[in-house]
């Protein structure tokens, strides 16, 4: 069963803060052990606390890979696109981004997916933090409801990307994405889920609750998970 720690937070700033620190531990741990760290962020606007607190730690950004848990299938500058939102964030601090979307796939979710994967087969070894952002409808990452989500869930396990598909009905912008699989979330030093409000919590309690049997993507995600799981929340 996954190890899960809960840290509770008055205000989104408190959170932010510490999530930072932590993160910033994690890269000086991953520097220091081998020589480089590799992070998966989300790419919207709710990490852009956390992302602002990380970058005032004086660490040698020139060695930090950072990679979108999950992008949409659109130009890279694109409003939607959650590497340009990343690129924006980091920019002259020295990291390198590595964009899960080639321009050349756009319309073919499943190419995209594989060009994605192996691109990030060129990485040196697993990722060494996954921070996920959990929505108001409980999905991080692209681990959304449609036709694709069982890929993503349980496909083979070498697989670190794959083209999704949110349902129709979502309502979901740009409903073609691609996302870090399950098993390359899962294989993560460190893994960090953060949500706001009072709802989120409880939508992530029943979820973690039902464990493998949740109808929720993040509960049958955290149910998998051997690496121990830090959940930041705050009331706002």
């Amino acid at each position: 069963m996954t190890e899960i720690e809960w840290w509770e937070f008055d205000s989104a700033e408190k959170l932010a803060e510490q999530a930072a620190g932590d993160i910033g531990f994690v890269v000086e741990s991953a520097l220091e052990a081998h020589g480089g760290a590799r992070l998966a962020l989300p790419g919207s606007a709710a990490i852009d606390l956390i992302a602002k607190q990380l970058l005032r730690n004086k660490l040698d950004w020139s060695k930090v890979t950072v990679v979108p848990t999950d992008d949409r299938l659109v130009m890279l500058d694109d409003p939607l696109s959650r590497f340009g939102h990343l690129e924006s964030l980091f920019a002259g601090s020295g990291a390198e981004l590595v964009s899960l979307v080639d321009e050349a796939a756009l319309g073919d979710h499943g190419e995209a997916g594989r060009l994605a994967d192996a691109r990030l087969a060129r990485l040196d070894g697993p990722l060494d933090l996954v921070c996920l952002l959990m929505d108001e409808e409980g999905h991080v990452a692209g681990l959304l409801p449609g036709p694709d989500l069982e890929r993503a869930l349980s496909g083979p396990r070498e697989r670190r990307a794959v083209g999704v598909r949110a349902d129709a009905a979502s309502g979901e912008p740009a409903a073609e994405r691609v996302t870090l699989t399950a098993a390359a979330l899962a294989s993560a030093r460190a893994v960090m889920v953060v949500l706001h409000g009072d709802e989120n919590k409880q939508r992530l309690e029943r979820a973690i609750e039902d464990g493998p049997l949740s109808k929720s993507p993040v509960g049958r995600l955290l149910a998998d998970l051997e690496t121990p799981v830090d959940i930041f929340w705050s009331a706002e």
